[in-house]
């Protein structure tokens, strides 16, 4: 079951520091039926998970912002998984508005989004999504607390800001590869093959 809190915080709804926020969607547990309810609360919105997913990897976290079906403002997956080079690895994948604050949360960053000007540098890493090829660049965690245990990049993909956040830092290797994130909203029977559960990233 999907439980409500504030998207900028772990703080109850409505928060009284961040007023005015839609509500953060998380489940207790990363489960198949919990995944389908969030799915049909984000139905008009993009939930984005790297396809195919490798062997021991699951998805051990999701979350959507938003009133309503209707409303959706934002979506978050996180697998988890381990690789040779890193140890355990999460990887999250947020797509949201402008001004939602979720990946800004996820990052660790000072600001809700990336801002227009990471355009400006050499693109750090791309991903495929569908027929669409979506850069992505660096963005710094430098005034986090913790800063060196995640790597960010962010990007544009179908007029929202796309966040992937990698942890442990190191990890940003892996998207040197062809990777490819699917929007999994309207996948249908595939989704049971997917394996969920596992232990839940702090954000």
């Amino acid at each position: 079951m999907l439980q409500a809190s504030c998207v900028r915080c772990s703080g109850p709804v409505p928060c009284p520091d961040h007023e005015g926020s839609a509500p953060l969607w998380r489940p207790e547990e990363a489960t198949y039926e919990a995944f389908a309810e969030h799915l049909a609360a984000t139905r008009q919105f993009p939930t984005y998970l790297p396809w195919p997913m490798g062997p021991g990897w699951s998805v051990t976290d999701f979350a959507a912002v938003g009133d309503g079906a209707e409303r959706a403002r934002a979506t978050l997956t996180c697998v988890s998984g381990t690789t040779e080079l890193d140890g355990p690895v999460d990887v999250l994948v947020v797509a949201e508005e402008a001004g939602t604050g979720l990946g800004g949360r996820c990052a660790a960053t000072r600001y809700d989004d990336p801002g227009a000007e990471i355009a400006l540098r050499v693109p750090t890493a791309r991903v495929r999504i569908g027929s669409q090829q979506v850069s992505l660049w660096d963005v710094s965690t430098s005034t986090a607390d913790g800063e060196f245990d995640r790597s960010v990049v962010a990007g544009e993909a179908g007029g929202r800001w796309l966040w992937i956040v990698l942890r442990p830092a190191s990890a940003l290797l892996m998207l040197r590869d062809d990777w490819i994130l699917r929007d999994v909203s309207r996948v249908g029977p595939e989704l049971v093959e997917v394996p969920f559960g596992g232990p839940r990233p702090a954000w």
